[in-house]
């Protein structure tokens, strides 16, 4: 039984498979700002829209409406160089 070893392509900038290059392009980026602005609006007035309304937001509680923010940002990201490396690879 003969075992065949696959060369590797050589790899796109960006990492060993170029994962960040597809992380900051611009289709990429433009989507996650619309996910994050759209999810992390909501997510805000859910979690401090008292504190929104009546304008008393902490440091604290500004530094934890920001993450609301960056983590619908980050799974978009995430989740389309998945979808787009998935795609790539069964081509």
């Amino acid at each position: 039984m003969s075992m065949k070893l696959r060369t590797p392509h050589p790899s796109p900038p960006g990492g060993p498979d170029g994962r960040l290059q597809l992380a900051f392009s611009r289709p990429v980026v433009v989507r996650a700002l619309k996910v994050a602005a759209l999810v992390g609006t909501l997510l805000a007035l859910i979690n401090h829209g008292d504190s929104l309304l009546a304008g008393s937001l902490s440091g604290e509680a500004l530094a934890k409406v920001l993450l609301t923010y960056l983590v619908p940002y980050g799974v978009s990201v995430w989740s389309a160089v998945s979808a787009l490396q998935a795609s790539r690879d069964s081509h």
